[in-house]
């Protein structure tokens, strides 16, 4: 069968379709994105703004055009921390739902990194032993830990790239007491919760994704994404120090012309930097290793086990 997923992200709309046939591994089928930025969207008041629902109004009517032309039979549409702390959400929401014909549903930053973590878990198997996985979003940071496929323990804080780069920088490139700042109020936030994660246990392995991750491992030298998914990609901790440095005396303008860096993401990677810094940092390590799969991934795996659970019951009970 053909599944969508629409994921409606601090920074894009993402659409991904795949087949996916129980016990398989799900296969990319067609992608579309859409640079929304809806975390820069909002008002003095926290709601999204008029500009920005028309915007995503728009967005997901050619989304779920898209699934229906490509043969999608089912569609599954979430958002993330945007749309979750927008005061008015709820009421786009119901906009998204009567106008575009999507239900969105709201996932809370704790489901987030529980379904990355199920992609990831998935992705590198059991012989990876235990698991600590990072995930840099526009509007916030995902880290979960464990040994088996749902996490021991899964965090969310607000420290997405695009959501500090509005808080927190006025120049581009910011000024060094910007900066400074900056780093003082990420690590302070991620070095609150490193005991509750690590009371379960070290990893053995550790995983970053999303796209900020991924375009920080492509500048600091991993393989383009044309070499496919298989190929291992890393980021160590020595790399991305020195990509802070470096970021940080780049425009957005000079950053986009680096390696694997678009120009929507271009202004928001000196703050992924930096969150990505401290969390390699602060939890003591060397190096993580590039997971291909994340969130939309994971909702497309946790909806196959939730067929393949009813499917087995049904079995079982006409048995």
């Amino acid at each position: 069968m053909r599944m969508g997923v629409l994921d409606v992200g601090s920074n894009t709309v993402h659409l991904l379709l795949v087949d996916a046939h129980l016990g398989a591994r799900p296969l990319p089928a067609y992608k579309q994105k859409t640079d929304l930025r809806l975390v820069e969207l909002l008002d003095d008041s926290g709601s999204i703004s008029k500009q920005g629902a028309e915007r995503l109004l728009k967005s997901c009517r050619e989304a779920v055009q898209a699934a229906e032309d490509k043969g999608a039979t089912s569609m599954l549409a979430f958002a993330t921390s945007a749309l979750r702390e927008a005061v008015n959400g709820t009421a786009v929401l119901d906009r998204v739902r009567d106008e575009a014909g999507v239900d969105l549903q709201i996932l809370s930053g704790e489901d987030e990194a529980r379904l990355t973590f199920l992609a990831v878990r998935r992705w590198y198997g059991w012989s990876a032993g235990r698991l600590l996985s990072f995930d840099i979003g526009g509007g916030s940071l995902e880290l979960a830990a464990g040994g088996d496929e749902d996490p021991d323990i899964a965090v969310s804080l607000p420290l997405g790239a695009a959501r500090l780069t509005r808080d927190w920088f006025t120049g581009d490139p910011p000024d060094k007491d910007e900066l400074r700042a900056l780093r003082r109020h990420v690590r302070a936030e991620i070095a609150s919760i490193i005991g509750d994660v690590n009371r379960y246990g070290t990893a053995d392995r550790a995983v970053a994704s999303s796209k900020t991750f991924r375009s920080l491992a492509r500048v600091a030298g991993a393989a383009p994404s044309g070499d496919g998914p298989y190929v291992r990609r890393t980021l160590s901790r020595e790399d991305v120090q020195d990509l802070v440095k470096k970021l940080a005396s780049m425009t957005a303008a000079e950053r986009a012309k680096l390696p694997g860096v678009s120009a929507g993401r271009a202004g928001q990677l000196l703050a992924g930097a930096v969150v990505a810094d401290a969390a390699i940092d602060l939890f003591e390590v060397d190096e993580v290793d590039i997971c291909p799969w994340a969130l939309r991934e994971g909702v497309i795996l946790r909806r196959l086990d939730q067929i393949e659970g009813a499917g087995f019951g049904e079995s079982d009970e006409s048995g």
